[in-house]
């Protein structure tokens, strides 16, 4: 297959062109910036049309990933990077696609799980979920994130793609044992004795073993009847502080130091991110590919916290 992935170059884009590549398939990656990979990369600005959009000739699928990353502080500025990122990105995907002779058989647009609404009482599927945005006692950052993913797969649906089918991929936090990751992230704290309950603990935590998010991808490249909105999330999402003590019990310790609500929002102060992340309530099933006959590798989370534990060891033998 030909693959072309804009906004190939971080983790995520990684995994597939890693995967993608490996498999024998002809992978393009789109970057702002001039990096050096095993495949081709090339350069675009993510806002107008260029040569670049002479990659999307015949191929086979369209993966944009594209957009300042979220791991920051909301400034005002940093609101209208990550907007606007996302949103000029989608838009000039879907001008290439309909300039092109040859259009793209699929395009996967990168959304996520954080557009469905903080809540414990149920989960939220593609058919039945609530979308967020008007929960009370949510903060404006919530709010926020949602106002940009709906923004973000608005574009998607406004574009006419006769021979271009659509998929918008909401998908929930990816695990892998890479470097910087969120899994590297979170045993990170586990291995200092900080990796105890968050907050109240009763947030649901939704997540991918980053086996079951790539299989998921090829799966809706392969399977026609797929299109709009599809949840990329393990079956069994489970409330954080159970999410904690798996994840302690995969590394062989017992003990975690709690954080309150009061010491995360310090915390993201001084990392200077938002505590979104870790105290929003996304509880996410992905019915749409479980309906279809998908059948995840990793469908609990112990299973997936001892893979990527061992893992996520060998990777970093001294």
């Amino acid at each position: 297959m030909k693959i072309v992935i804009p906004g190939g170059t971080g983790q995520v884009g990684v995994l597939l062109a890693r995967m993608f590549h490996g498999s024998g398939h002809e992978v393009t990656v789109l970057s702002r910036r001039a990096v050096s990979a095993p495949w081709p990369v090339v350069q675009w600005d993510a806002e107008t049309l260029g040569s670049w959009a002479e990659e999307f000739e015949g191929a086979d699928a369209v993966i944009n990933l594209a957009g300042r990353s979220v791991n920051c502080r909301y400034t005002p500025e940093n609101r209208t990077e990550i907007l606007e990122s996302r949103v000029n990105s989608a838009r000039v995907v879907g001008e290439a696609i309909i300039s092109a002779k040859r259009p793209p058989k699929v395009w996967l647009q990168a959304s996520t799980a954080t557009i469905y609404a903080h809540r414990f009482d149920r989960p939220n599927d593609e058919m039945t979920g609530i979308v967020g945005g008007s929960e009370p006692d949510a903060p404006d950052t919530w709010k926020f994130s949602i106002d940009v993913a709906e923004a973000w797969e608005r574009v998607v649906d406004d574009m006419e793609t006769p021979n271009t089918r659509r998929v918008k991929m909401r998908s929930a936090i990816i695990m892998s044992p890479d470097s910087g990751g969120p899994f590297d992230v979170l045993l990170s704290l586990v291995r200092r004795g900080l990796g105890g309950t968050s907050g109240s603990g009763r947030q649901y935590v939704s997540w991918i073993h980053d086996y079951d998010f790539i299989r998921a991808v090829c799966w809706l490249i392969e399977h026609p009847q797929f299109e709009g909105p599809v949840n990329l999330a393990a079956p069994g999402p489970l409330p954080n502080a159970d999410f904690m003590h798996v994840l302690r019990a995969a590394w062989g310790t017992k003990f975690g130091l709690p954080a309150a609500e009061w010491m995360l929002e310090i915390g993201a102060k001084v990392l200077k991110t938002e505590t979104e992340l870790i105290l929003k309530s996304r509880r996410v099933v992905p019915s749409r590919l479980l309906r279809e006959g998908f059948q995840f590798e990793f469908p609990a989370w112990p299973e997936a916290a001892l893979d990527l534990t061992q893992r996520w060891k060998e990777a970093n033998k001294k």
